[in-house]
């Protein structure tokens, strides 16, 4: 469970984040290419500036609330 951490600027690129709790995380800036995001909650996280290229985002809830497809 990472509610509420300050990632900005992190190179996640490659992370497995399958199912996890990113609930208003800072992720502004963090590189985040061929992550694994199926199934987390990204609830109000800030992904402004982000690189999501290739990115696994099956089943993500994405910060409006949403779920991804």
């Amino acid at each position: 469970d990472l509610t509420g951490a300050n990632l900005s600027g992190t190179n996640l690129s490659g992370a497995n984040l399958k199912r996890s709790r990113l609930i208003e995380v800072n992720l502004r800036g963090a590189n985040l290419s061929g992550a694994d995001l199926s199934e987390a909650d990204l609830t109000g996280a800030n992904l402004s500036e982000e690189t999501l290229d290739e990115a696994i985002l099956a089943g993500t809830i994405l910060p409006d609330g949403t779920e991804s497809k």
